[in-house]
């Protein structure tokens, strides 16, 4: 098993006034050679808005973006005529393909908006842009894996699609329990984010915003050594 450690002190870090960005690899003006991206996986950005601001209107084009709010709502809008706000317990999912805009604001008054925002290279150009949006029940992530993000030729339950074969899971995790991964393939490694808590695997200890990149092995061991919520990413290395 080889392993990447990135420790949440090691990001980049960006503060504009109206938003305050933690970027786990090179993003913007943060620039880093040995930090561009995890296989597919290019941008991991932990995004802090504050009240009544947000990105104006901006464009993307062939790149598979996924939103995971962790606290407050973002009010979206996009020129597939999408117009919602993305609240706590959602993820949403923009397959930019040909091209696309959008802008995201909190519309708050007083509460900032904390959200991740995760780009994954597709493995198709150009595709037909996409817009999803869904609401997972917290209850299925508690002391088990909750899919939230699949290929969109393999999708099973409630996972939303994109166009890569990578997989996004999340898990609740009570203190001491212990949870195993199992790669979908044996090209893909797992990146794993924890939100909150503290975990170890393969000898680590991670806390709060720690990351670890794990490839070339076939099961992951996470053992939750207090209440932790986790982010799982599965993507291609090459």
């Amino acid at each position: 098993m080889k392993t990447i450690i990135h420790k949440a002190n090691t990001r980049g870090y960006a503060d504009h006034g109206w938003l305050k960005s933690y970027h786990t690899f090179s993003f913007a003006s943060y620039q880093d050679a040995e930090r561009m991206n995890f296989g597919a996986l290019r941008v991991l950005n932990d995004d802090v808005v504050q009240p009544k601001m947000g990105f104006g209107t901006h464009p993307h084009q062939n790149m598979e973006i996924i939103s995971i709010p962790l606290k407050g709502a973002l009010s979206h809008k996009d020129s597939m005529g999408n117009k919602r706000a993305i609240e706590v317990g959602e993820v949403q999912v923009m397959s930019a393909g040909t091209g696309l805009t959008h802008s995201e604001f909190n519309d708050n008054r007083t509460d900032d908006v904390n959200f991740l925002q995760l780009w994954i290279i597709p493995e198709k150009m150009n595709v037909a842009p996409n817009y999803e949006q869904r609401r997972f029940d917290d209850l299925a992530q508690k002391n088990k894996l909750q899919a939230l993000v699949a290929p969109k030729d393999k999708l099973k339950g409630d996972a939303l699609p994109i166009n890569q074969q990578a997989y996004i899971c999340r898990s609740d995790l009570d203190q001491e329990h212990e949870i195993t991964l199992r790669l979908k393939n044996e090209n893909h490694g797992f990146y794993i984010f924890l939100v909150e808590g503290e975990i170890e695997i393969d000898d680590q200890i991670l806390e709060n915003r720690d990351a670890i990149g794990l490839y070339e092995t076939d099961t992951v061991l996470i053992k939750s050594k207090a209440n932790s919520k986790i982010l799982i990413i599965e993507v291609p290395m090459n």
